[in-house]
């Protein structure tokens, strides 16, 4: 069933909604939401959808239920473990890096191995107060490929982001708001509304200044600090040069200079 004109999009698994400038991704596989080729595939084609239409300024995906967000990587599937996941990588986002609008994860439950690394390519993470995050590759003699261990050590301390991925040690909900890991935790029935809530906040900023902002922390990550401001004033960031000479950088510039 597909709807269009901002309505709801029912692919094979996910669901896609438009509501404002507020753009819903909903991972739809019972029972745990599981990601295997032809749904990474979908996800991939949804961001994208996101990212062209330039009626939505900011995204937010969760799942289906009350118990997974996603389990990862469809062990039944057969699919093998290098199998091709298409442009966007494992779950359609996790090696997307041009995406220059905010994505929300609203975990609703479970976030496990190829289910967390999905959270993780996202800019923001609420979850619901019984959510759990984990790792689990290692006991199943893989690793954590699809971001999990390039990303996990830069957003946790590292001794616990090793902890989780050497042993699949499982962190709360409330454990990932206390190391920054998320932005906020709310009980099930209040995590969208929360979600909408930072969407909404989300789409009063300048699309430039969002875009300009995930540009040069995604260039600059890796680098030292002088290292990060000599590439920005290198003119080689596009988008935080179009920031700096767009209309939303100059009248909000005078409009702060007359309010001082």
């Amino acid at each position: 069933m597909k709807s269009k004109g901002g309505g709801l999009v029912q692919d094979t698994y996910i669901k896609t909604e438009k509501h404002g400038a507020v753009y819903q991704i909903t991972i739809d596989r019972p029972k745990a939401n599981a990601i295997n080729v032809d749904m990474s595939l979908e996800l991939y084609h949804a961001f994208m959808d996101f990212h062209q239409d330039n009626a939505m300024k900011a995204a937010v995906i969760t799942g289906s239920g009350e118990k997974f967000f996603s389990a990862g990587w469809d062990l039944k599937s057969e699919e093998p473990i290098d199998a091709d996941y298409g442009p966007g990588g494992f779950a359609g986002l996790t090696e997307v890096y041009h995406v220059q609008k905010p994505i929300i994860a609203a975990v609703n439950g479970m976030a496990v191995g190829g289910g967390f690394e999905l959270a993780l390519a996202c800019d923001i993470i609420v979850a619901a107060d019984h959510a759990e995050f984990f790792l689990p590759e290692a006991m199943v003699g893989i690793i954590p490929d699809a971001g999990g261990v390039l990303r996990l050590p830069k957003y946790l301390p590292q001794k616990l982001a090793m902890d989780m991925m050497l042993t699949g040690r499982r962190l709360s909900a409330e454990e990932g708001l206390h190391h920054g890991l998320l932005k906020n935790v709310t009980s099930f029935d209040e995590l969208l509304p929360e979600a909408y809530r930072i969407a909404e906040q989300l789409t009063k900023s300048a699309p430039l200044s969002i875009a300009a902002i995930k540009e040069v922390v995604q260039y600059t990550a890796h680098l030292p600090v002088e290292e990060g401001f000599a590439l920005m004033r290198s003119g080689e960031l596009e988008t935080y040069q179009k920031m700096l000479q767009s209309e939303d950088a100059i009248e909000g510039s005078k409009a702060f200079s007359v309010a001082s």
